[in-house]
C-alpha cells in the first residue's frame, strides 16, 4: 500500500433558494417543535437587525448571535472576512483553500445551530499576521473595504458589532483589520460616491451605530466588567429560552463545537453571563444595541392591521394544533402583499410567514436525483416525494425545475400520505460546472477574484439545480424553492444527504502534487482519469514548461461507465535547460478540451464537497543530496511531507503503535507530523523507545506542536517532554514568508550535509517562516537559525538541534507542511539535510 492510501486509512480511522438571505438547511427539511413555531410566531412582530463582523471562522461569540437570532429574534448576520484557508487542520490533510472550503461548511452548521445568517467577503486568510497595515495591504484595502460596504447596504442592519478592536489589542492582524474596515465602511456605506457600481443592486444605507463586543483574553467565560473606557453596554446573554428548551449558552456551545477541523469543541455554558458591547460610532446608547431604534411595525407606513394579526396569532397559538393557525398565517400573508413589498422587512416577512405556513403543516418535500452528479446536457432522473402531515387542505398547483422543465398538476394532498412524482430533465450544456465561484480564478494578493458583483458574500454557490414547488393553501398561492440533493441510505448513519454537482465529462488527478528531480533520472507522472458520464474517449497529454521531455506526446484513453477510472503513465526527463513551472494535464474528446482533475473532501460533519481544481503538479529540479533513505514517519493532524520524502527517494513507512513497540534501529530517521503529540495518545506509551531510538544512534525530528489546552498532561501535550532534554514551545512565530534567515552558526552540519545551505535556499517561501517556536530549552540544544518580522526583536526557536547519546534529535516550527507540498527548492535541501544529519 502506497503512503498516500495509508496515510488516508490512519486518517479515516482516526444555496440560496430565496430572494433575500435565509439560508436553506442543509439536507431534509427538519420537523420544527411547536416551541420554536411559537417563537418564528414571535419573530414576526420584530423588525430589527444586525449585522456582526470578525475576520476568520470561529471568531464570532456564538452566544451573541444566539442571543440576538433567538432571544432578541432580531434578523442577524455573521460577516467573515475570510474562509479560514490559513488555519492549521486537525482532522486531515486539507490546507489552503481546501481547508477554507471544510471551515466555511462548519461555519453553515454553526449557523444552522444558532440562527443567524452567514457571509463572507473575497479576503484570503494568507495566515498569520501581525498587524493591520500588512493585512489590508496583502488583500487590498478598498477592495475588502468594497466588499464589507456591499453587505452593509445590502443588508440594511440597523446596528453593526465587531469582535475585534482595530489595533493590537484584537492579537491578529486579521483580526485588528476586521474592526478597522468594519468602523471605516459604517462612515461610507451612505455615501453614494463611494463604490458607485454597487448601486445597480443597492442603494446607500447608513446603520445606527457601531458597537464592540469588548473581548477579554483569559476572562471569555467570565462577567467580569472590562476596563474600556466609553459606553458599555451589558447584555445578559446566559438566558434559558423555555420555548427551545436549551439556555443560549448551551446553543452557543454546540454552535462552536461544529468546528472541528480547529478543535474548538467546548462545553455548554449553562450559567449567568455578561456580555459586553462598546460604543465606536453612530448614535448613542444606553443599555441596548438598538436603543431609540424602533423595530417594531411601526417602521413599515400602514402596517396596523398586520401588527394586529401577528398578536392575534400569538395569542391564539394551539401547540398541540399547529395548523389551527394557518388560516390566519395566509390571511396576513394577503396583508402584507399590500404593503410595500420593496421594503427588505416586508420581504423577510412574507418569507418567514411562508416558512410558517409550512412548519404549522408539517408540509414536507424534497427532489432526488438517482446520482450526486451529472454533466451539461445529461438528461437525469429525479424523484420528487412531498407529504402533508396536518388534515387542512393543500393542493399541489405545480413543480418546475430550474434546468427548465415546468410540471403543472392539481393534485389534493391527504393527510400523511407520501406523493411520488418521477421526471427527467435534461441539463443545459451552457451550464457551468461545481467549482466553488472564488476557486473559479486563481487567488491573487490576498484576495479571492469574483467578477459577479452579487456573488460576493455568498457562503457557496447557488444550488446547481433547484426545484420549486407551488401549493394553493387557504386559497393562496405559495412557492417554496429547495435545492436538489442526493440521498443515500448508510447502514450506520442512516440517511445521507450530499449536494448535488455538475462535473466535467472527464477528470484527471495527477497521483502527486510535486514532482522533484535530484538528477536526470526519469521519473513516472501516473494519472487517474474519470468519466463524469458514460462512453467518453479521447486522448490525453502532458504540457511541460521549456526543457522537460515528456513520453510519449500523447495516450488515447476510453471510459465506458460513467464513474470509471483508467490510469495511464507518462516518463518525465529533465533536461539541462529544465525550469520549474507546471505539469497540466489535457483531455480533448470530441466535445473539446478539459484540464481539471477532482478532490473530494468528505467529512461526516459536513456535506461532502467536491472541488475541480486544474489537473497539475509541480515540476522542479532540484539540486540535492540525500543520505538517509529509510524514513519512519508518525502521522500528525495531516500534512504532505511523507510524499514529499518519497520523492526526495526515501522509502516511508508509517509508524503506528504497532511499528512504534517494536526495535526502530531499521529507520535512517523518524519524522514526526505537525501535532503530533497533541492528538496522538498512544505516543505517550512508545516515548521512551523514541528516545531510546535517539540515544542509540537515531535522527528525530519533531515537527510544531501548538501549545495550551486543557486535559493535557502539560502544555497541550500527550507526553511530559518531548525531547531528550527540555524546552517549550510557545506561540512565537515569524510570519513574513521573505523575513531575512541568520545563520547563529554556519559551519553546523545542518547548514552543511549534504547541502551546503544559504540565504537562496529561503527564496520562494510561502505564507510563513515558521510558527510555534521553541523557547526556554535545555543548554543542550543548539538554535540553528534567527529571525524577526519587522520591527520585531530576533527569534532563535525555529529549528533547535540536540546531540543525544549516539543520536540526533530536532524541534522545528519551520513550515516544511506548506513549503514541501508547494516544491520550494531550498525546504527540501534544508530538510534533506535534517534527515541525514546521523550520516
Amino acid at each position: 500500500m502506497s503512503v498516500r492510501k495509508r496515510l488516508l486509512s490512519f486518517f479515516l480511522g482516526c444555496s440560496l433558494t430565496s430572494t433575500l438571505f435565509a439560508q436553506v438547511p442543509y439536507g431534509s427539511i427538519k420537523p420544527t417543535p411547536p416551541g420554536e413555531i411559537l417563537s418564528n410566531l414571535k419573530k414576526l412582530n420584530v423588525l430589527g437587525s444586525v449585522l456582526y463582523i470578525a475576520a476568520h471562522p470561529d471568531d464570532e461569540n456564538t452566544l451573541m448571535l444566539a442571543y440576538l437570532a433567538k432571544e432578541r429574534l432580531v434578523r442577524t448576520g455573521y460577516l467573515s472576512l475570510t474562509r479560514g484557508d490559513g488555519g492549521q487542520n486537525l482532522i486531515g490533510p486539507e490546507q489552503g483553500e481546501n481547508i477554507g472550503v471544510i471551515r466555511t461548511q462548519e461555519l453553515l452548521a454553526a449557523r444552522r445551530v444558532d440562527g443567524p445568517d452567514q457571509f463572507f467577503s473575497r479576503a484570503y486568510d494568507f495566515g498569520f499576521s501581525k498587524s493591520t497595515d500588512e493585512a489590508v495591504r496583502t488583500w487590498g484595502q478598498e477592495k475588502v473595504l468594497a466588499d464589507v460596504v456591499w453587505m452593509i447596504r445590502k443588508y440594511q442592519p440597523d446596528a453593526i458589532i465587531t469582535r475585534f478592536p482595530p489595533d493590537s489589542r484584537a492579537g491578529h492582524g486579521h483580526h485588528s483589520a476586521s474592526g478597522f474596515l468594519a468602523e471605516e465602511a459604517f462612515k461610507i456605506s451612505n455615501d453614494p460616491k463611494k463604490f458607485p457600481e454597487q448601486l445597480a443592486y443597492v442603494k446607500p444605507w447608513q446603520a445606527k451605530r457601531i458597537l464592540w463586543n469588548v473581548f477579554i483574553p483569559g476572562a471569555f467565560l467570565s462577567n467580569k466588567k472590562p476596563d474600556e473606557a466609553g459606553n458599555l453596554i451589558g447584555i445578559e446573554t446566559g438566558l434559558y429560552n423555555a420555548l427551545l428548551g436549551k439556555s443560549y449558552g448551551e446553543i452557543a456551545a454546540e454552535s462552536r463545537s461544529q468546528h472541528k477541523s480547529q478543535g474548538f469543541g467546548v462545553p455548554a455554558s449553562r450559567g449567568a453571563r455578561v456580555d459586553y458591547l462598546l460604543l465606536k460610532g453612530g448614535d448613542p446608547a444606553e443599555k441596548d444595541p438598538l436603543d431609540g431604534i424602533d423595530i417594531s411595525w411601526k417602521r413599515i407606513s400602514g402596517s396596523d392591521a398586520v401588527q394586529t394579526q401577528v398578536h392575534q396569532l400569538i395569542a391564539t397559538f394551539k401547540p398541540d394544533q399547529p395548523a389551527a393557525s394557518v388560516p390566519a398565517l395566509t390571511q396576513l400573508y394577503g396583508a402584507l402583499n399590500k404593503l410595500d413589498t420593496t421594503s427588505i422587512y416586508v420581504k423577510a416577512k412574507r418569507q418567514e410567514v411562508e416558512q410558517l405556513i409550512r412548519q404549522c403543516l408539517g408540509l414536507w418535500f424534497e427532489t432526488n436525483p438517482t446520482d450526486y452528479a451529472a454533466t451539461p446536457g445529461e438528461t437525469i432522473k429525479l424523484t420528487t416525494n412531498i407529504v402533508s402531515r396536518a388534515d387542512s387542505p393543500v393542493k399541489l398547483v405545480g413543480i418546475r425545475y430550474s434546468a427548465g422543465k415546468d410540471t403543472t398538476l392539481d393534485l389534493t394532498l391527504k393527510p400523511n400520505d407520501v406523493m411520488l412524482l418521477p421526471t427527467l430533465v435534461t441539463i443545459p450544456k451552457t451550464q457551468k460546472i461545481s467549482q466553488p465561484y472564488w476557486l473559479e480564478k486563481p487567488i491573487v494578493k490576498g484576495l479571492f477574484q469574483v467578477d459577479n458583483q452579487q456573488l460576493i458574500g455568498l457562503p457557496e454557490n447557488p444550488a446547481a439545480l433547484t426545484a420549486s414547488y407551488t401549493f394553493e393553501i387557504g386559497g393562496q398561492r405559495f412557492t417554496f424553492n429547495r435545492p436538489v440533493v442526493y440521498k443515500s441510505t448508510d447502514p450506520v448513519d442512516g440517511e445521507i444527504y450530499r449536494p448535488f454537482i455538475l462535473q466535467p465529462d472527464v477528470t484527471a488527478n495527477l497521483t502527486e502534487r510535486v514532482y522533484a528531480f535530484s538528477d536526470a533520472a526519469p521519473k513516472t507522472a501516473e494519472l487517474v482519469l474519470k468519466a463524469g458520464r458514460a462512453n467518453i474517449a479521447g486522448t490525453i497529454k502532458l504540457d511541460a514548461p521549456s526543457g522537460w521531455r515528456v513520453e510519449p506526446v500523447s495516450l488515447p484513453f476510453s471510459l465506458a461507465g460513467k464513474g470509471s477510472e483508467q490510469r495511464v503513465t507518462f516518463k518525465i526527463t529533465p533536461t539541462t535547460q529544465a525550469q520549474n513551472g507546471k505539469l497540466q494535464a489535457m483531455m480533448t474528446t470530441s466535445d473539446g478540451t478539459f484540464t481539471t482533475g477532482l478532490r473530494i473532501i468528505a467529512y461526516k460533519h459536513i456535506p461532502t464537497q467536491t472541488l475541480f481544481p486544474p489537473a497539475e503538479a509541480k515540476l522542479v529540479k532540484l539540486d540535492v543530496k540525500v543520505t538517509a533513505k529509510n524514513i519512519g514517519y508518525i502521522v500528525g493532524a495531516g500534512d504532505e511531507v511523507p510524499a514529499a520524502l518519497q520523492q526526495m527517494g526515501c522509502r516511508v513507512t508509517i509508524l503506528g503503535p504497532a511499528e512504534l513497540s517494536r526495535s526502530l534501529s531499521a529507520y535512517d530517521a523518524i519524522v514526526v507530523g505537525v501535532r503530533a503529540y497533541n492528538i496522538n495518545d498512544y505516543l505517550a506509551n512508545y516515548q521512551a523507545n523514541l528516545m531510546d531510538y535517539v540515544k542509540n544512534g537515531g535522527t528525530m525530528i519533531v515537527q510544531y506542536v501548538t501549545p495550551g489546552g486543557s486535559g493535557f498532561i502539560q502544555n497541550g501535550l500527550k507526553v511530559s517532554q518531548m525531547g531528550p532534554y527540555p524546552f517549550k514551545v510557545v506561540n512565537e512565530r515569524v510570519t513574513e514568508e521573505d523575513a531575512p534567515m541568520t545563520f547563529i552558526n554556519p559551519q553546523h552540519p545542518l547548514l552543511n550535509y549534504p547541502n551546503k545551505i544559504t540565504e537562496a535556499d529561503f527564496s520562494g517561501w510561502i505564507q510563513e517562516r515558521g510558527i510555534y517556536f521553541a523557547q526556554d530549552w535545555d543548554k543542550a540544544y543548539e538554535p540553528i537559525f534567527s529571525s524577526h518580522d519587522q520591527n520585531e526583536a530576533a527569534k532563535q526557536g525555529s529549528l533547535i538541534y540536540a546531540k543525544y547519546g549516539k543520536g540526533n534529535f530536532m524541534y522545528t516550527g519551520l513550515v516544511f507542511f506548506r513549503e514541501l507540498p508547494a516544491g520550494v527548492p531550498g525546504a527540501y535541501r534544508l530538510f534533506a539535510n535534517m534527515i541525514s544529519v546521523g550520516k
